[in-house]
């Protein structure tokens, strides 16, 4: 049985976001999930992102001496148990390895550690199938979810002071903050041929910092195709869209910090295998459209793999 859910960052994309921080994909953010694996009980295994951007620009997006290249690789441990026939309780563990290379400063800095922790549930509203007048078997779901991310990566307040009270706030491993996740997944299938559709809305709470990451809603559809190879091996390509948006960020429960917030479409496209008890996915998240940051950060592409055991 394969159910089709998304969280944030977020991971989902990731997660991802997603960006904003979130919204940008970096350590703190991307629930981003796509298309899980197949499993009927319960699975685990391994996940890996990366993602790319620019910060920093000029007013006009253009690159300055203070412009940074920054890449976010994130490993995660993640997992899903389904409970009876209507719940499911997934964990993401992320480790996550952050560069950063100001050129025109001849200056560079990583921060490597654990992530922030995310817990969800989700419950199935309805499972349904008929069968058309030409005799193809349709089937749908629908499930909701609500889930909880834990500050167990660092947050760096000093990351404020050196880069200015107004400028994106992307570079850390965590948010710092105990926050919230509401989603809902839609899947639909005609025989081999599927549309998965995803929304997450993510609820920030201010930390110890009084630093709040805005809101941040995402939504994704994905067309899906099976082929059965044989009675053991599977195949299912997809591709769609994805787009995020966020929230300005706040401080002190007053100020909009300005170079934050904003949106980004995505196109994305990604295959899925399945052999026994295990999964290999992969999938590309290519931006076209966005405004991040007031024009102050472009993100570039994205490319998230996972491999998973069902047991």
């Amino acid at each position: 049985m394969k159910k089709n859910i998304i969280i944030t960052s977020l991971i989902l994309l990731t997660s991802i976001p997603l960006f904003a921080c979130d919204i940008c994909g970096c350590g703190v953010g991307s629930y981003y999930l796509g298309i899980l694996p197949d499993f009927n009980k319960r699975f685990i295994g391994l996940r890996y992102q990366y993602n790319s951007l620019e910060t920093h620009l000029g007013p006009q997006g253009e690159r300055t001496a203070l412009s940074a290249d920054e890449t976010y690789r994130i490993a995660e441990l993640w997992g899903a148990w389904n409970i009876g026939k209507r719940f499911r309780v997934m964990a993401i563990l992320p480790y996550n390895f952050n560069h950063r290379n100001v050129s025109g400063a001849g200056t560079a800095g990583s921060k490597n550690g654990i992530g922030d922790v995310a817990v969800m549930g989700y419950y199935k509203i309805f499972e349904g199938g008929a069968t058309t007048k030409n005799s193809k078997l349709f089937n749908h779901s629908l499930w909701a979810g609500f889930g909880v991310k834990i500050p167990t990566g660092k947050y760096d307040n000093t990351e404020r002071s050196t880069i200015g009270s107004d400028a994106p706030n992307n570079f850390q491993l965590g948010t710092g903050s105990t926050d919230f996740t509401l989603n809902m997944s839609y899947d639909a299938r005609l025989m081999d041929l599927g549309l998965n559709l995803n929304m997450l809305y993510k609820i920030n709470t201010e930390n110890k910092y009084e630093y709040r990451y805005g809101n941040k809603f995402t939504g994704n559809a994905l067309f899906y195709y099976k082929f059965l190879i044989d009675m053991k091996l599977r195949i299912a390509p997809n591709a769609g869209l994805m787009y995020e948006r966020a929230a300005h960020d706040v401080e002190y429960n007053t100020f909009n910090v300005g170079q934050s917030g904003g949106y980004i479409t995505s196109a994305v496209t990604g295959v899925e295998l399945s052999y026994e008890r295990i999964s290999l996915g992969a999938n590309y998240q290519m931006p076209f459209s966005q405004n991040l940051a007031d024009g102050r950060v472009d993100a570039g592409n994205r490319l998230m793999t996972h491999i998973s055991f069902a047991f």
